[in-house]
């Protein structure tokens, strides 16, 4: 049985031992290691996620299988005073993907993105992570945009925003 349960900063390391598996897996074959290392510090530091959940006002979520906790997801609610919900992560362990688990933590943020009257989620995905684009478009996102976002050290993040209307 696969359950979601509300994160906290007590499942910071839970958060990180999925990410320091799931994240270099995802990226090998699109980033260099040098931005996934870099990246992997910038987004799941122990600081950083505390930030996120404290200031950032993040709310991470943890998919359980059995006692096992095997992917998370993050969002965040009116994202940029945009009357939406923005999933900022979502992953899961490589060898338990396509079972379900992240059709469930999207089910999670569309409930939660209904709780808060919110007309949509959207989030942002590598134009290069083609697993994910098919994940996204067979779950009714559409594509709204693309973007280059600097993230320092001499990084971008080259990106699709996709994004679903949420149906009340």
């Amino acid at each position: 049985m696969i359950e979601v349960i509300r994160a906290n900063k007590n499942n910071i390391q839970d958060i990180q031992l999925i990410a320091n598996i799931a994240w270099p897996t995802a990226f090998s074959n699109i980033l260099s290691s040098d931005q996934i290392k870099y990246m992997m510090g910038w987004m799941y530091s122990d600081e950083s996620l505390q930030e996120q959940m404290d200031v950032k006002n993040h709310r991470y979520f943890l998919a359980k299988v059995n006692e096992a906790f095997v992917g998370y997801m993050s969002i965040e609610h009116n994202c940029e005073n945009s009357g939406k919900t923005k999933i900022h992560k979502i992953y899961i362990l490589p060898d338990l993907q396509k079972k379900g688990i992240g059709k469930l933590l999207l089910g999670r943020a569309i409930t939660e993105t209904k709780e808060q009257n919110e007309s949509a989620v959207y989030l942002n995905v590598n134009k290069y992570n083609e697993n994910a684009i098919g994940f996204y478009e067979e779950n009714g996102f559409f594509l709204a945009k693309e973007e280059v976002i600097d993230i320092g050290n001499g990084f971008i993040m080259d990106d699709y925003v996709f994004e679903k209307i949420v149906q009340f």
